[in-house]
């Protein structure tokens, strides 16, 4: 199977009307946006109407209001058009534990799959930027000098902010360990190490791929 490099990718956020599908929650908003080789080409957002009235609380936190989602698709209409969008793509999410949930509950609702593989921003950004005072995305946006695109807590300004963040982290391990090319598995395996030895990981990273150009074998 050919290796897929980091920044040819969907990132993706939902909106949800709580913490998890297992307890009723659901989808109300999916962004997302398509990265091929470190340029974004495409883009997705919808609402999605989860068929009951959601609480103040969202409302508030989000900025989408009952009245927004009156007469918007289901979610499973909306899943199913974003199964098109994802398909044949590895994701990454920030907490992506959370979206992946959402994605996963929401897609079988759909009779809708992928076949992809699921990284977190949110565990990278711990090895790579060691030095945020937290790990939110607000704030590794502001650490990071990313410029900020739209409002936190909607999806597609999310997803465009986590992505211009997943993109910086690629650099920023270009740039110290000069490594031009940087694949999708090896950040999935960067997000399992243990903070204290992302030095060691990213060294031999770049030692082994010294090696095989020597070898004359790295493509």
């Amino acid at each position: 199977m050919q290796r897929m490099l980091a920044e040819s990718v969907v990132v993706l956020d939902f909106e949800t009307t709580g913490l998890s599908p297992e307890y009723g929650d659901r989808a109300i908003e999916i962004g997302a946006v398509l990265l091929e080789q470190g340029e974004i080409i495409g883009r997705f957002q919808k609402l999605m109407n989860p068929g009951f009235r959601i609480s103040q609380f969202i409302e508030g936190y989000t900025g989408i209001t009952n009245e927004m989602l009156k007469g918007q698709p289901c979610c499973e209409e909306v899943m199913a058009e974003f199964s098109e969008f994802i398909a044949g793509r590895n994701f990454v999410a920030h907490n992506a534990a959370f979206d992946r949930r959402f994605l996963d509950f929401e897609l079988k609702r759909a009779k809708r799959a992928y076949d992809g593989s699921c990284c977190c921003s949110l565990l990278v950004s711990r090895r790579i930027y060691q030095d945020s005072p937290n790990h939110k995305l607000q704030t590794l946006v502001s650490h990071a000098g990313i410029r900020q695109t739209g409002v936190f807590h909607r999806a597609l300004a999310d997803a465009e902010m986590t992505a211009q963040l997943w993109l910086s982290m690629i650099e920023r391990i270009r740039r110290q360990y000069r490594m031009p090319i940087v694949f999708f598995d090896q950040l999935c395996e960067l997000s399992r190490v243990d903070k204290l030895y992302t030095h060691r990981y990213l060294t031999n990273l770049a030692s082994a791929k010294t090696g095989e150009e020597d070898g004359d074998v790295w493509s």
